[in-house]
């Protein structure tokens, strides 16, 4: 079996029609939904772009990977998903965006060049590059935001798009009276994008996965990564109008939150994009362009799903859709992610596994706890491996997919390190104390933070749009002391031992007595004769002194 694993950037939970958006109709993500499994409650490892991939990619934790915010280099030698399904006989192949920077130092020291099989898997995150394209050609006065190679500039260039950077002069870009008009200013995200349509970013990263497909030999996993409805928010003719005012949900945020609130939350709402987002007419121009670029996905995944079926692949290839995280449009007075209310830390996440084992499942709903850290150990399991629970700190889902009931988590947990952002130093706290951390039971939800502030505590069951901070109230202490139990629990994971199993350790048990390590005996009456064996007998020469009791 092969496995299409389909991530979108910063693509909201909450913005498919499947999941009950009133006006974004969004026909493929529902085609894959009917003949699969939306998994309802699935939350971000960090709600960064950079850190949460890193935990999808290596099935763990970000405190365990360490790669905790965008630039920050995974350590070299951490085990990747390509690398579990390599030695399962299953290639692993990236389309479009990582995020991952390379541990360059750690390479050099270990004599790993980038132009190497080994070192080039290393600087991609464990997959072979079909096509790499971070996808932010950002330029300014020192240059690159991305100094890496940009195939999708390659591709405009080759299409007869002219200049340096045509991602930023015309794919992310509109035109008024004859001049450009970034994508990267709010107000020109109605506007739509100087490009031929089937030339912007989706449609060729589709193009792109067609073309793979076309050459592909089974069994492969291929990671194709989009880096829409990610900002600019900007997208070409006839999405950038399919949209409005009037298909733009109401707002979620109330003046409560701005009455006190806590002071960590109180440094977000500060920030720029948090104070364009709390304009009106600001919202008006993005979201429907957003929505147009959610459009613009979805009808280039209907592309992606006539091929497989027309080439016959649709019967041998589970199809996975998701998203690094989602997007907060001026929920809670915020823009960006950044924070854990579920506009940002909840994402969808929807799995077709064409087996007959999951026929009992196909079009319905799960409502368990899920981890993104889970795909990691589902792709291993689907590809016919046993789950190295001593790596991998996520759960395989194959058995929700089966129509199974697991004994199952208790509580999901998200981190957020913002120690290089301004908030860190906004708020007096040490690179080491700007830390912060979610526990979520299904109901409750607390944060804690670092540093020496009070947590944050919401009971979405009553105040599902988690208006209420509970974090400083007397009577809920009883709760928030239970979520601090388990944020202990977790703290308490056995998180870096990767390198021996349990199995591993029960089969070296004893080990050393069969090779003759035979230390603390009496008598030797312990252990049985044979282990022994080899330490009796005559002695064939005498070179120590006699003892006088042998005169």
């Amino acid at each position: 079996m092969n496995i299409l694993f389909v991530m979108y950037d910063q693509l909201r939970f909450d913005y498919l029609s499947c999941a009950g958006h009133p006006h974004l109709h969004t026909p493929n993500f529902d085609r894959v939904a009917a003949r699969g499994v939306r998994f309802t409650n699935t939350y971000v490892q960090s709600p960064i772009c950079g850190a949460s991939r890193m935990s999808f990619y290596t099935g763990r934790y970000v405190s365990s990977h360490g790669a905790q915010w965008n630039g920050f280099p995974l350590r070299v030698g951490e085990i990747t998903l390509g690398d579990h399904l390599r030695e399962l006989g299953m290639e692993c192949w990236l389309l479009g965006k990582t995020h991952m920077k390379a541990d360059a130092k750690g390479m050099a020291r270990l004599g790993l060049a980038p132009d190497t099989e080994i070192g080039a898997r290393q600087a991609d995150c464990g997959f072979d590059a079909w096509a790499r394209d971070d996808g932010l050609w950002g330029q300014g006065p020192d240059g690159f935001y991305d100094a890496k190679r940009s195939p999708y500039n390659e591709y405009l260039k080759g299409k007869g798009y002219d200049g340096e950077n045509p991602w930023a002069d015309y794919a992310n870009a509109g035109v008024e009276n004859g001049e450009m008009a970034t994508g990267w200013i709010f107000m020109n995200a109605d506007k739509p994008a100087n490009i031929r349509e089937e030339d912007s970013e989706t449609p060729w990263l589709t193009s792109e996965t067609i073309r793979f497909l076309d050459q592909a030999k089974g069994p492969w996993c291929a990671h194709v990564s989009f880096i829409k409805p990610h900002w600019p928010y900007i997208v070409p003719a006839p999405y950038h109008d399919m949209y409005g005012t009037g298909d733009i949900l109401p707002v979620v945020r109330d003046t409560a939150e701005l009455e006190d609130p806590h002071p960590v939350l109180a440094a977000y709402h500060e920030t720029k994009v948090a104070d364009a987002f709390q304009r009106d007419e600001v919202r008006e121009k993005v979201i429907p362009a957003y929505m147009g670029l959610i459009r613009q996905c979805d009808d280039q995944l209907g592309r992606l799903l006539d091929h497989l079926e027309a080439t016959g692949q649709m019967d041998d290839t589970m199809i996975v859709l998701t998203s690094d995280h989602g997007d907060y449009l001026g929920d809670h007075w915020l823009g960006e992610k950044d924070f854990f209310h579920e506009a940002a830390v909840k994402i969808p996440l929807i799995i077709c596994d064409p087996r007959a084992e999951a026929d009992s499942t196909r079009g319905t709903t799960c409502d368990a706890l899920v981890e993104a850290i889970d795909l990691a150990a589902t792709f291993v399991e689907a590809a016919g491996g046993a789950v190295p629970d001593h790596i991998l700190e996520g759960r395989s889902l194959m058995p929700w997919l089966r129509g199974e009931r697991p004994a199952w988590r208790d509580f999901v947990i998200s981190e957020y390190d913002y120690s290089v952002t301004p908030r860190c130093k906004a708020l007096g706290v040490s690179p080491r104390d700007a830390r912060i951390f979610m526990v979520f039971d299904g109901r409750w939800k607390l944060i804690h933070f670092e540093g020496g502030f009070r947590p944050m505590l919401f009971d979405l069951e009553t105040d599902p749009d988690e208006f209420a901070d509970l974090g400083d109230d007397p009577a809920h202490a009883e709760r928030i002391d239970r979520l601090y139990d388990h944020l202990a629990t977790w703290g308490r994971r056995l998180a870096q031992r990767v390198t021996m199993s349990d199995a591993d350790i029960e089969r070296a048990r004893g080990a050393s007595l069969r090779k003759g390590i035979m230390p603390f005996l009496v008598d030797g009456s312990e252990v049985p004769p044979e282990l022994t064996e080899a330490y009796r007998g005559p002695a064939r020469q005498v070179h120590a002194p006699a003892r006088d009791d042998e005169h």
